[in-house]
């Protein structure tokens, strides 16, 4: 693999606050170098005191990422262990250590005790360090990942990686920080705004179970002595892709003070004017046209090298004139979706993918001559593991409970081309119980099982609308087209659905295809439409933009005209 940099590689690094829906003033960055070390075994059988460490590695980056300093991996039969020294910056507070995420499985020690434990890679954790913190202290990490080796949750990881698979990360990938509280403080926040009844209602879990909260929104203070509370918001204005207005707050809880935010918005299923069904945002039809997102880069890989990268590429997809992104197959830092919040960006978010072998010949061969297979069916779609299976409704919990309070999201997909798919009605319902404010893609791709929208990834043929379908239809994966550039891959391969030589063939391509297929779809009655991809990854050469960033290989203002016939608004 080729080492290529971003235009951010050489200023790479994350001095904000991580977590900008439940944010406080005071925290400590524990981010930049570490010791570390690869030792042989489980995390069962290592023996910190014999532990050399023998490198450096930059946090929050992974092993296996330049930027880390490292360019190593993780093997299955090894333990990743972390070390740093800390000044403890409040001793009469309460000290809690957060995780953005942590690939796979991870345990932390605190002056030579533990401090806690935590498996999956995708969410994040904390843990009360309070009873072990001193005036100078070491933390330790140890953390295990199997990869593709076990049937958990991974996404596009993979051992051995090409194509459509991508180089595994392991260990530390997201922002390590420390909050210093007073006795009472606020865990979390539920936020659900009612746009039909015009009112938000903030509900609050704190640390000793007691309510009795403040909010102070547009500096009026609003108080109740239960854990949540209703207040109306006269003349709302409305969140859109094209007006993303946030709503800021303060709330306090005894001495704990935090600051959040809202959006007055509402995703749903409507019908046109002609009756077919079609996606609604604040009870008005709206198509959304959207680029798939693996969010991987050239110099971090499961990580973006800043705050500012993160932006561009979400400013990007809006320059071209899209609407959404389609997080695939991923969960990303909490401060990328409050760029997608305040910047005005949708975001379709996949649940991450797991199971066994990936059976091609069932999962893809079947459903595209017209058999579907019930998802029941558990060693057919290399779901046999029960363990697998509970982790999975495990993490999709944490993440939904993660996520949400970020308005830019409006649609869930638990299931992607039958990756790890099992019981996806059960799993729906589910779902649903956990959030009834957002649009389910039940199955993306192949395997339908008869969720609420009929999704359709389309390559190589041409797209055509279904005919005699009631459900609402998105194109959910469609394009793939490839032009690749020296100098900007980071292997000699080249994947992509089509290929092309030069950006004028490309973007003639793309306005045909747009023109002739996805355009008449949209009159027909699609819903929305996902192309593949934002950008490029490894071998994949398929993006609007190269893997490193450095090159834009689509006419942004023809992309830009082309979404605005597409979704209306020219």
């Amino acid at each position: 693999m080729k080492d290529l940099k971003t235009p951010w590689t050489d200023t790479a690094s994350f001095d904000k606050y991580p977590r900008p829906q439940l944010a406080r003033e005071k925290w400590q960055s524990l981010d930049g170098e570490w010791q570390c070390s690869f030792v042989k075994g489980d995390l069962d059988s290592v023996r910190l005191q014999d532990v050399k460490f023998d490198r450096q590695i930059r946090v929050p980056f992974s092993p296996e990422s330049m930027l880390s300093g490292v360019g190593r991996a993780t093997a299955p039969d090894e333990v990743l262990i972390y070390r740093k020294t800390f000044k403890c910056q409040e001793r009469d507070k309460v000290a809690l250590l957060h995780f953005g995420a942590v690939d796979y499985e991870c345990r932390v020690y605190l002056n030579g005790s533990e401090a806690g434990r935590h498996i999956g890679g995708y969410t994040a954790f904390e843990m009360d360090i309070t009873q072990y913190l001193q005036e100078e202290n070491q933390i330790v990490i140890c953390v295990a990942d199997p990869s593709d080796t076990l049937s958990i949750s991974r996404g596009k990881q993979k051992i051995k990686h090409g194509g459509i698979w991508y180089t595994p990360t392991s260990g530390i990938w997201q922002s390590v920080w420390i909050e210093y509280l007073p006795p009472k403080y606020i865990k979390s926040l539920r936020i659900t705004p009612d746009l039909d009844l015009q009112k938000v209602e903030i509900s609050i879990v704190t640390n000793d179970g007691e309510g009795g909260f403040a909010v102070v929104l547009d500096g009026k203070e609003y108080r109740t002595e239960g854990d949540k509370i209703e207040i109306d918001i006269q003349s709302p204005v409305y969140w859109t892709p094209e007006n993303p207005y946030l709503y800021y707050f303060t709330v306090r809880y005894c001495d704990d003070e935090a600051q959040s935010y809202f959006a007055m918005r509402k995703f749903s299923l409507g019908r046109r004017d002609d009756g077919k069904p079609c996606f609604m945002l604040n009870n008005q039809q709206y198509f959304m046209s959207g680029l798939l997102d693996q969010g991987y880069w050239s110099d971090g890989l499961y990580t973006a090298p800043s705050d500012e990268a993160m932006i561009y590429d979400i400013q990007l997809a809006k320059s071209c004139g899209f609407n959404t992104l389609r997080k695939h197959i991923k969960v990303e830092p909490m401060r990328w979706y409050y760029h997608c919040d305040r910047l005005g960006m949708i975001v379709w978010q996949d649940f991450v993918n797991g199971g066994g072998r990936y059976k091609k010949s069932a999962i893809l061969l079947l459903p595209n001559i017209g058999i579907r297979v019930k998802d029941s069916r558990y060693k057919f779609y290399a779901r046999s593991d029960i363990k697998g299976r509970e982790l999975y409704y495990k993490e999709m919990k944490e993440v939904v409970a993660q996520l949400y309070n970020c308005p830019c999201i409006g649609l869930w997909t638990p299931f992607n081309e039958g990756w790890g798919q099992f019981d996806s009605l059960k799993v729906c319902e589910y779902l649903r119980s956990l959030d009834g404010t957002r649009l389910i893609d039940h199955a993306s791709g192949w395997s339908d099982q008869g969720g609420e929208l009929r999704s359709i990834h389309k390559y190589f043929v041409k797209f055509r609308m279904p005919k005699r379908e009631k459900r609402a239809v998105i194109l959910s994966e469609y394009g793939g087209y490839s032009l690749s550039l020296d100098g900007h891959r980071s292997t000699d391969k080249t994947f992509g659905y089509a290929k092309f030589d030069g950006k004028e063939k490309l973007n003639a391509a793309i306005e045909k295809l747009w023109r002739d297929e996805i355009i008449p779809a949209r009159e027909q009655g699609l819903c929305a439409a996902i192309y593949t991809q934002l950008s490029d990854v490894q071998d994949e050469t398929n993006g609007i933009v190269t893997y490193d960033r450095q090159v834009v290989k689509v006419d942004m203002d023809r992309l830009k005209e082309l979404n605005g016939i597409l979704c209306g608004r020219k």
